[in-house]
């Protein structure tokens, strides 16, 4: 099973899936941006954006399908996925290999997210890149938010303002009830 926590970026989920992991500790985490920080470093992203990478689609299904299969253990997964086709395609994949997924997504709002972003640092040794890289998670921000009414139909939406433990509560007890 893959529990995947998907949301704009600000929203929590790397901080929720910490969470989870504390409260499930037979979890696997995979962030499968872990995969497109090494496509990058091996081919050109002509986007800027790894999710664009056919291969990058491909590979995340294939290691988290991988996951679940070899190692029989909840995979945990942060990761923002709003465009409809991919969406289709990573969880199309996904059913299709017989991998449950429940999909949860943290609804906040652009002023939290903003806050939130402000308040990180992504590159400390570099002011430059570090705001370009804030700059380019704030322009996501209104597409992730419309995007939520394109997901899937059995997408759980949480309020990703309440704290991290609420929300692995509800998230555990939701997995646990089969939803």
């Amino acid at each position: 099973m893959i529990v995947w926590v998907n949301g704009a970026f600000g929203s929590g989920k790397t901080t929720l899936v910490d969470e989870l992991r504390a409260h499930w500790p037979e979890a696997l985490v995979f962030d499968p941006e872990w995969v497109g920080f090494v496509l990058r470093q091996i081919v050109e992203v002509p986007t800027g954006d790894f999710q664009d990478l056919r291969l990058w689609r491909r590979q995340v299904t294939d290691l988290a399908i991988g996951l679940v299969e070899e190692y029989d253990r909840p995979v945990l997964v942060p990761m923002t996925l709003v465009d409809p086709g991919y969406v289709a395609e990573i969880f199309g994949a996904l059913k299709d290999a017989g991998v449950g997924v429940h999909h949860f997504f943290l609804k906040v709002s652009r002023q939290v997210l903003e806050e939130r972003i402000d308040g990180r640092s992504f590159t400390p040794d570099d002011p430059a890149q570090d705001e370009r890289v804030r700059r380019w998670c704030k322009d996501r921000i209104a597409p992730c938010v419309a995007a939520a009414d394109t997901l899937p139909g059995d997408t759980v939406f949480l309020d990703g303002e309440l704290t991290p433990r609420r929300l692995a509560e509800q998230v555990l007890a939701l997995v646990r009830a089969g939803a």
